[in-house]
């Protein structure tokens, strides 16, 4: 605990300075904060996680040379102080004064929820620093000077999406609003079946799946591994360097008119039988630092057939010498994007947080790649970030001028461009990053980001690697803004 203490006291100190005119300056050997700052050490706790109590703490840039004292400002929006929530100190009005102590590098006070079971879901309490109190230096207000607790719409932070290192196990979505994580395993699932209005069906491309029409195949279980299905081994699959495989797998862009596997029909004759390559396991053993190992021993592959059954699907699918197929009801989940499905399990799994509550995925994931503009198919990517689509997510990129180094946070509501949001899974993909030669982490860039609530914030990339060296350890910084 005193590390991760440490850690969240540094971000916070970090985010106060970084963005003050009275940063270190490495160009002129200045390396003392002049001034006495005061900042939030987290400008955002999701209200879900306050059952009873939690301690608010506000941070420092210096031990503090004498005494004083921190007023805050308290505004409520559907919450009522002392009904709904109170303070320890007690908040006079909206005012809520916190002491500052001699020979300390923080204080806190406690925030205390007054209804649980929660009766409703909007209600939001915001905490402004108004006024420092303290006579031993010139005190200023800057960085986290605002908190807020809400179920929905996080002022942002400071996130580490835990992907699992060089091999990337795991699949991160990441809520912005309600600034929470949800991890899964990549082999956790196989198959996506659109829970909207589409009948569509989408791959793991986690996993690097491919899949492609057996063509004049008209039964399932008459299919076996004979030429025909090994010449298609040889093809159905990615990082072949020919532009050809794309038909193979789902279109990066999340189209989804563009799937491996196509629309289902309504018509049970049109709907053809695939061979599924299920891709690879996550690597194993030690990597070298800077290194990825995110493919181990081959999945296998698989024989299927899809149809329209009871307002969802029917999945019939088999091992390739099988002569009997299994079958499995699919049906339709509202209020989430797909139904998912594992061979594994043989049958439907959790993955995805409903489609509203989540704006961002951290994974490996299959892309198209060009050399010198000449395009050399798909191929697959690790530090990737995708964009919910179906939830109606959106982002565009900026680029900082170069030498300005107030721009990222000026960048404001005002500045959003919304001719410029897009709607491609790969829009933040891994443009914030070079990993073909050099490890790069792009400083000049961040990302606007629409979320699936319409919340707009400002998202940059801090890191990808750990203290060792080791990649598969995303870190970012996101803002609401306004």
């Amino acid at each position: 605990m005193k590390n991760f203490r440490l850690g969240k006291l540094v971000i916070a100190i970090v985010a106060l300075v970084f963005f003050s005119s009275c940063e270190k300056d490495s160009n002129n050997g200045n390396n003392d904060v002049r001034d006495f700052i005061v900042a939030f050490d987290d400008p955002s706790i999701p209200y879900r996680e306050i059952e009873t109590t939690r301690e608010i703490e506000l941070v420092f840039s210096e031990i503090a040379q004498g005494d004083g004292s921190i007023e805050i400002q308290i505004i409520p929006s559907k919450a009522i102080y002392g009904v709904d929530f109170s303070t320890q100190p007690a908040a006079a009005g909206d005012k809520l004064i916190v002491p500052i102590v001699k020979g300390t590098k923080s204080s806190t006070f406690t925030f205390e929820n007054l209804i649980f079971p929660y009766d409703r879901m909007d209600k939001t309490i915001q905490f402004n620093i108004a006024k420092v109190n303290y006579e031993a230096k010139t005190p200023k207000i800057q960085g986290y000077n605002v908190m807020m607790i809400s179920f929905d719409t996080s002022l942002g932070g400071i996130l580490t999406p835990n992907v699992g290192g060089p091999t990337q196990p795991n699949q991160v979505y990441v809520d912005l609003g309600g600034k929470a994580m949800y991890e899964v395993k990549r082999t956790s699932w196989d198959l996506a079946f659109d829970s909207g209005s589409e009948f569509r069906v989408r791959l793991n491309g986690s996993v690097y799946m491919a899949a492609g029409i057996i063509k004049g195949a008209k039964n399932i279980d008459e299919v076996r591994e004979d030429a025909t299905i090994q010449t298609m081994k040889g093809l159905v699959k990615i990082g072949t360097f020919d532009p050809a495989n794309l038909e193979y797998i789902d279109d990066p862009s999340g189209d989804p008119d563009i799937t491996a596997i196509h629309r289902i029909s309504d018509v049970d004759a049109d709907n053809k039988i695939y061979l599924v390559n299920l891709g690879f396991e996550p690597g194993t053993g030690n990597v070298e630092p800077g290194s990825v190992e995110v493919t181990g021993k081959e999945r296998g592959w698989k024989k299927l057939r899809i149809l329209k059954r009871q307002g969802g699907y029917l999945l019939q699918y088999a091992d390739l010498n099988e002569s009997t197929h299994k079958e499995v009801l699919i049906p339709k989940t509202p209020g989430f994007n797909f139904t998912f499905f594992s061979f594994n399990s043989n049958g439907i799994v959790s993955v995805e947080p409903s489609k509203t509550k989540w704006d961002l995925n951290f994974t490996v994931f299959t892309n198209k790649v060009d050399q010198a503009g000449d395009p050399k198919g798909s191929y697959g990517y690790s530090d990737f970030i995708l964009q919910n689509r179906y939830g109606g997510v959106k982002a565009y990129k900026v680029e900082i001028p170069k030498g300005d180094k107030t721009f990222f946070k000026a960048y404001n509501l005002q500045s959003v461009e919304e001719s410029k949001l897009s709607e491609d899974f790969s829009t933040i993909g891994g443009t914030w990053r070079e990993v073909a030669n050099a490890k790069i982490l792009y400083k000049d860039v961040f990302y606007v980001i629409k979320d699936a609530k319409g919340n707009y914030y400002k998202m940059r990339m801090l890191d990808f690697f750990n203290a060792a060296g080791d990649r598969g350890y995303p870190k970012f910084e996101y803002a609401l803004l306004r």
